[in-house]
């Protein structure tokens, strides 16, 4: 960490930036950084937490690995969308966004964020450039294991945040504006950096008792929801940086009735009508129109879109939903969506397991479900069978599969999926 000498020296609290507007009955906070050269979670949710930003310096163990955000970023940018950009990248040159990057993103080839640079920078003759990928965690199981792990610590003092925090990459140039909330949203905010340096400007907006911090590799930096430091980085230098954004207010029912809603199977809201003669016919603007004859009754398509959704809600199906969502919100660790199961485990007679996640179940009309990892899977084991073998497991002592019934043996091959399970 090195302190921009540019900048005034900071002597004590400099006021919070003036474009951002005070909540009713808000004072102006005084804005101060400390420096600590180690992390503690309890110090920090004491201290730190919703109250002031703070500069970790040479955090250990680290939040990310470097290489396997590297990877991350290529199995990212190569999940294309319907016109091969993926709809949560962004990438931008010389401060112009580009709806068809082309090559311009990460590639094997590069090998390292060094690498990818060093093409960019040939490509584009040095141009500015600037990448970000969004819901960065889903992309690559030990890099979200690894943050769920280094962030169960705050979790646990401060409570697992409701909605899933934002991962986001940050590599390039310059950088893009720090834009991970929702309008009517505030989110405190991580940034670890990897590689170059991060210089953020806190302060007032005229720069009148601002001061600039400079974050190397291996920092991490922290400020709460009610400031909005300003990007200042180095022109011709390639920072890299992973942001992690918690929602602390303004949360979305929006996205709460996504999480309950979205899978009910989209095939059945989409199915074409079988019979489009006898459908109501289109109005001026090409809208559907009721006919007047047939009464209120509505276009067979939204009919059976709301019969789906009335099926959704009989209390049965809603329970087991409900329970699922559950499940899935407190085995993901605040970071969600999850990535992706791996193939089913097969076992035999002489193999022995061992559990590497905390497994969880429940049960809800009527089935038993059970979850690790974010996903979710139901089995046909008596619950009091259940509960003995996710005792075991949950124990951490070795489970013979030998002493196992056919339906417990599928339920290590879906935890196998899960990656919760190790062989011996």
């Amino acid at each position: 960490m090195r302190e921009d000498p540019r900048a005034p020296e900071p002597t004590g609290p400099v006021t919070e930036p003036a474009d951002r507007a005070a909540a009713p009955g808000e004072q102006s906070r005084p804005v101060r950084l400390d420096r600590l050269d180690r992390l503690d979670w309890r110090e920090f949710g004491e201290r730190y937490w919703d109250r002031q930003p703070a500069l970790f310096t040479s955090v250990t163990p680290a939040p990310f690995d470097v290489h396997e955000v590297f990877e991350t970023a290529v199995a990212a940018a190569h999940r294309g969308g319907p016109f091969g950009v993926p709809p949560y990248a962004g990438f931008a040159v010389g401060g112009e966004p580009q709806t068809d990057p082309g090559d311009f993103l990460p590639q094997p080839r590069d090998g390292s964020f060094a690498g990818y640079h060093q093409r960019l920078v040939r490509q584009l003759s040095g141009e500015p450039y600037s990448l970000s990928l969004q819901a960065f965690h889903a992309f690559h199981h030990p890099l979200w294991a690894r943050e769920r792990a280094f962030f169960s610590g705050l979790w646990a003092r401060v409570g697992q945040p409701a909605q899933s925090a934002f991962t986001t990459l940050v590599h390039g140039t310059y950088e893009q504006p720090l834009a991970e909330a929702l309008p009517g949203q505030r989110v405190a905010t991580f940034l670890f950096v990897l590689g170059g340096r991060q210089r953020m400007r806190f302060g007032a907006a005229d720069r009148s008792a601002s001061f600039t911090v400079e974050a190397d590799p291996g920092d991490l930096l922290y400020w709460p929801s009610h400031l909005s430091p300003a990007a200042e980085p180095y022109a011709g230098w390639a920072s890299t940086g992973v942001r992690v954004s918690v929602v602390r207010e303004g949360r979305q029912a929006a996205a709460e009735l996504y999480d309950l809603l979205h899978d009910v199977t989209p095939e059945t809201l989409l199915t074409p009508d079988p019979d489009p003669a006898g459908a109501a016919p289109p109005g001026e603007e090409g809208l559907l129109v009721p006919d007047a004859e047939a009464g209120p009754e509505l276009p067979a398509p939204l009919e059976r879109a709301l019969a789906h959704f009335r099926s959704a809600g009989v209390r049965g199906p809603l329970e087991e939903r409900i329970a699922r969502q559950s499940l899935r919100h407190w085995t993901a660790g605040g970071f969600r969506p999850v990535p992706p199961p791996a193939p089913r485990g097969r076992f035999g007679d002489d193999d022995v397991v061992r559990a590497t996640e905390r497994v969880l179940w429940t049960e809800a009309a009527g089935r038993r479900l059970y979850s690790a990892c974010g996903h979710v899977a139901a089995t046909e084991l008596p619950a009091a069978d259940l509960a003995a073998v996710l005792r075991v497991l949950n124990s951490g002592r070795p489970l013979p599969v030998r002493e196992l019934t056919p339906a417990a043996r599928v339920l290590l091959a879906e935890l196998t999926a899960f990656r919760a399970l190790e062989r011996l």
